[in-house]
Formats: C-alpha cells, sequence, structure tokens
C-alpha cells in the first residue's frame, strides 16, 4: 500500500469512528430528552418525514415520527391537579453500531428503563432491545427506522407513603 493508499484508509477509518460517536450522541440525546420530558428535542432525533417507527404492541407503530413524539408528550407530560405523574428514567447500553456508507449506519442497544407511575401507583422496570437505522439528513445523523422489542417487564405497587420529588415544575 502506497502513502496516498494508507492517508485515504486513515480518512475512511477516522470518518467512522466520528460517525460512530455521533449517532451514539444521537441515541443519547434522543434518551435524556425522553427522561427530560423534551418532546421538541425526542422529535427532532427523527428524520423530517417517513421515519418508520415500531414501539411494539403497547405504544403501536408509527409511519412518521410525528405520531410517536404526540404519544410521548401526551404520556410524559401528562398532569393530574398540576402536577406531573410520569417519570421515565432510560439508560441505553451495549451498543452495535455498524456504518454501512457516509449516509446510512444501523445500530443495536439495550434500554434499561424504568417508570414510575402517580397515576396508578406503580413502578416499572424493563429490558428493551432497540434495533435502529440512521441516516444523515441535514448534515446531521438522525433516526430513520426504530424497532423497539421488550424482553421482560416487572410491575410492582409503590410502597405505602411513597413520595417522589421532582424538578419539573
Amino acid at each position: 500500500m502506497n502513502r496516498a493508499d494508507n492517508m485515504a484508509a486513515l480518512e475512511e477509518r477516522i470518518a467512522r469512528l466520528e460517525a460512530v460517536d455521533e449517532i451514539k450522541a444521537l441515541k443519547h440525546r434522543y434518551l435524556r430528552a425522553c427522561d427530560a420530558k423534551q418532546p421538541d428535542v425526542f422529535r427532532d432525533c427523527f428524520v423530517r418525514s417517513g421515519a418508520s417507527i415500531d414501539y411494539g404492541p403497547r405504544i403501536g407503530k408509527f409511519e412518521d415520527a410525528d405520531g410517536i413524539a404526540a404519544v410521548f408528550e401526551r404520556v410524559a407530560l401528562q398532569r393530574v391537579e398540576g402536577a406531573l405523574v410520569i417519570f421515565d428514567m432510560h439508560h441505553g447500553v451495549h451498543p452495535e453500531i455498524e456504518i454501512v456508507d457516509a449516509t446510512h449506519a444501523s445500530g443495536a442497544w439495550t434500554l434499561r428503563f424504568r417508570q414510575v407511575n402517580l397515576v396508578e401507583e406503580t413502578e416499572q422496570v424493563s429490558n428493551i432491545e432497540y434495533a435502529d437505522e440512521y441516516e444523515v439528513e441535514d448534515g446531521r445523523w438522525r433516526i430513520r427506522s426504530c424497532r423497539v422489542r421488550t424482553l421482560w417487564t416487572l410491575t410492582q405497587p409503590l410502597p405505602k407513603g411513597f413520595r417522589v420529588v421532582d424538578s419539573f415544575s
């Protein structure tokens, strides 16, 4: 391999590493938006139109991110007597990112999900798998497709005398 080929190979490796890092940052932004109750940031993680989203039988399938963003906003921002009643914790771990080309990639993630529901007075813990497709749009990586499969869920009642203190208000 000559010097020019070595430089081209090195530039390609760096571009792939940068793409993987940007995709990880995208997924973390998405997960933080879920926990921070930021529907606009959540929506912005997806392509502008035509995203294919399947969050399973409990939440549903969507042919565009506007549908899932509306569900997110309705659930995450739900209030009773002025107080928020749903609190989520999303921890995305074990990313496997494959760069297909300069503008397309796929990824798999494990989600450790926890939710406190003050309406039902329950705590839910789930182990969920994401299968994503990513695409560069307007110079930024975004989610083109997202498929969710719940491996297991534990739901238990909140203990007597529980109290949730939040800083969203």
